[in-house]
C-alpha cells in the first residue's frame, strides 16, 4: 500500500488506516515518489519557533559585538588602517558568498543542522564530522572570549577594582539562565538586544560623524592625521594576517542564520530575506564602523585590546578624547547587551551542532535528545560545561594569552568551514544533476545568484585566510605557530582520524540523499510570497530595513 510520512510523526499511515514503522531508507531520491517533508523524529523534534519578523531583527542585529565594539582596536593597533580596511573589507564579502551558498540548500532542507547535515549527506560523514567539530568549539570558545570582553567593560567603570571572577559568574549565570526557558524565550531576548545593538550601532555612527566634524568640549576636526602621521600598512603582511583573522572572528561564519532560519516557521520566506539583507548590513555596519575608527584614533593608543593601558572600546576612547559627558558609560551598558547576545547565540549555534552530529551518529547519541519543549537539553549541558571551563580559563595568569588562543580557534573554524560550505555547495549541484532533480523549477523556488561564483570566491578568500593562519602571524616560536594553526591542525587531524578509523563513505551523486528534510512550501508559505511580492518595488525594499 502507499505510504506518505507527515511531518512530526514517528509512524507512517497507509490508505487503510494501518500504521507502520517509516522506513527513512526506502526512498533517497526526490525522483522518485512524491516529494514531501519527512523528518526524522527518533530523538525528538525542533520546534519552529522563530516568527519571520524575529529572523528579520536578529539578522540586522546579529554578529554585531564585541568584536565590532572591541575587537576592532586590536586589528588597528596591530594592523593599522590601511591593513583594517583591505582585510575587513575581504572578509565582509565572504558574507554574501556564505549566505549565497548557504541558502540555497538551507531553504530546501531547512535543518537544524545545516550545512553539517549537508556535508554529510552531499559529500562524506568524516567531512560532517570535522566540520561539527570545528564548528561547535568555535562558538563555544566566543563564549570564552565574550566573558572576557565582558570584563573589560565591567572593569571600564570599577577602573580595575571588581573581581574578575565576578564578573565571568554575572556573565556565565545570565547566559545559561536563558536556556532553562523554552525556545521562545531565547527568540525574544535575541530580538530585544539586535534592537539594543542596532541603536547603539546607530548613535555610535551619528557620534563618530560629529566627533570627526569636531563636536565636544575638547573637539577638533579630525582631518586624517592618523593615516599620515602613523604606518598604513603596520606590520606588513603580518599586520594584514592578524587584521584579517580578527575581522573573520568579528563578522562570523552566518551559520547563526542557517541554523536559525532551520528553526523558522516559513524557511523560504525567512531564509530568502536574510541573504539579500545581511550581506549589505554586514558591509555597510563593519565598513563604516573601522573606517570611523582608522579616522578617530591612533594605532598606537595603548587603550587598544592588546595595548598597556586599561583597554577600552575604540569608540569609547573616541568620545572620552573630547571629553563628551555620559555618552560612553551609555555606550558601555548598550555594549556589554550586545556581548551577552553574542554569548546566547553561541551556546544556541553550538548545542545545535552537537545534537545534529549526535543525531547523524557522528557522536554518541545520547546528546541528540531533544525534550518536549523543542530543546536539546543535553547538548546544552555540555556545551554550557565546556563553555564555563574555557570562561574560567581566562582568570589563569595567562588569561590574555588565552583570548588570544579562543579568538584563533574560532578564526580558524570559521574559514576552513567556509571551504567546506562551498564544496558542498558544488556537491549539491553535482547531486540534483546526476538525479535529475528539477528543485530549483519549483514554485518559488530559491537559487543562488551567477552560481558558481559565490562558492569560488568563499574558496578564494578562505585560502588567502589560510595562508594568514600559516605565514603571516606563525613567526620564529613555536608557541606563535601552534596558537594560529592549532585549530586548522585540530580540523583536519579529527577528520582523517574519523574517516580513517570508521572508514567513512564518499557518497555517491546518483544515489546520494535528496529527500530526508526536504519541505515543501505550504499553503499558508505561497500565501504569504504571493503577498511580498505582490507589493510595489519601494516597499519590498522598506521590508529589510523596517524595526517594527
Amino acid at each position: 500500500m502507499a505510504e506518505k510520512q507527515f511531518a512530526g510523526s514517528d509512524t507512517s499511515v497507509s490508505k487503510d488506516g494501518e500504521k507502520g514503522e517509516l522506513d527513512l531508507n526506502a526512498i533517497r531520491s526526490a525522483s522518485i515518489g512524491d516529494v514531501i517533508e519527512m523528518v526524522d523524529t527518533t530523538n525528538g523534534q525542533f520546534h519552529r519557533s522563530f516568527t519571520p519578523h524575529q529572523v528579520h531583527i536578529i539578522s540586522l542585529g546579529s554578529n554585531i559585538g564585541s568584536g565590532l565594539f572591541i575587537g576592532t582596536g586590536a586589528a588597528l593597533a596591530s594592523g593599522g588602517p590601511g591593513n583594517m580596511v583591505i582585510a575587513y573589507f575581504l572578509v565582509c564579502t565572504c558574507v554574501w558568498a556564505v549566505l549565497q551558498s548557504l541558502s540555497e540548500m538551507t531553504i530546501a532542507f531547512p535543518t537544524s543542522g545545516n550545512y553539517i547535515d549537508y556535508a554529510d549527506r552531499w559529500v562524506d560523514p568524516a567531512l560532517a564530522f570535522g566540520a561539527g567539530f570545528a564548528e561547535w568549539l568555535g562558538w563555544t570558545s566566543i563564549v570564552a572570549s565574550e566573558a572576557a570582553f565582558f570584563n573589560i567593560l565591567i572593569q571600564f567603570w570599577a577602573n580595575g577594582d571588581f573581581p574578575k571572577a565576578a564578573s565571568l559568574t554575572i556573565f556565565l549565570v545570565t547566559t545559561c539562565t536563558l536556556f532553562t526557558m523554552p525556545n521562545t524565550v531565547f527568540a525574544w531576548f535575541e530580538y530585544f538586544t539586535s534592537l539594543i545593538k542596532i541603536i547603539i550601532f546607530m548613535l555610535i555612527i551619528l557620534l563618530s560623524l560629529a566627533i570627526v566634524c569636531g563636536a565636544g568640549p575638547k573637539g577638533y576636526v579630525h582631518d586624517g592625521s592618523t593615516w599620515r602621521d602613523f604606518p598604513a600598512f603596520k606590520n606588513g603582511f603580518s599586520g594584514f594576517a592578524n587584521s584579517a583573522l580578527l575581522a573573520t572572528w568579528a563578522v562570523g561564519d552566518q551559520i547563526f542564520i542557517g541554523i536559525m532560519g532551520g528553526e523558522a516557521q516559513n524557511p523560504r520566506f525567512s531564509m530568502g530575506h536574510a541573504t539579500k539583507l545581511v550581506p549589505y548590513r554586514v558591509i555597510f555596519v563593519y565598513m563604516t564602523c573601522v573606517i570611523f575608527i582608522t579616522v578617530l584614533i591612533p594605532s598606537n593608543n595603548d587603550q587598544l585590546l592588546g595595548g598597556s593601558g586599561v583597554t577600552a572600546s575604540p569608540f569609547v576612547l573616541s568620545i572620552q578624547s573630547v571629553s563628551i559627558p555620559y555618552v560612553s558609560s551609555i555606550l558601555n551598558a548598550g555594549i556589554m547587551c550586545g556581548i551577552l547576545a553574542i554569548s546566547a547565540e553561541s551556546i544556541y549555534l553550538a548545542s545545535r551542532i552537537l545534537r545534529t552530529m549526535g543525531n547523524q551518529k557522528l557522536v554518541p547519541q545520547w546528546v541528540a535528545q531533544v525534550d518536549r519543549r523543542g530543546r536539546p537539553v543535553r547538548s546544552l549541558l555540555v556545551t554550557c560545561f565546556t563553555a564555563i571551563v574555557l570562561t574560567y580559563i581566562n582568570l589563569s595568569a595567562g588569561g590574555t594569552t588565552a583570548l588570544s588562543w579562543f579568538v584563533s580557534i574560532t578564526s580558524a573554524s570559521f574559514f576552513v568551514n567556509w571551504m567546506i560550505v562551498a564544496f558542498t555547495s558544488w556537491r549539491f549541484h553535482k547531486v540534483l544533476a546526476a538525479q535529475n532533480d528539477k528543485l530549483f523549477s519549483n514554485l518559488y523556488a530559491w537559487k543562488s545568484s551567477y552560481w558558481p561564483l559565490a562558492p569560488a570566491w568563499l574558496m578564494t578568500i578562505s585560502t588567502l585566510l589560510l595562508v594568514s593562519c600559516i605565514y603571516g602571524k606563525s613567526g620564529t616560536t613555536a608557541s606563535n605557530f601552534f596558537q594560529y594553526t592549532i585549530g586548522i591542525i585540530l580540523i583536519v587531524s579529527l577528520t582523517i582520524a574519523y574517516k580513517l578509523v570508521f572508514r567513512t563513505p564518499w557518497r555517491n551523486p546518483e544515489t546520494a540523499d535528496c529527500l530526508t528534510g526536504r519541505r515543501k512550501l505550504t499553503t499558508e508559505d505561497i500565501q504569504q510570497l504571493d503577498e511580498y511580492y505582490r507589493q510595489p518595488g519601494w516597499r519590498r525594499f522598506l521590508s529589510y530595513v523596517k524595526l517594527w
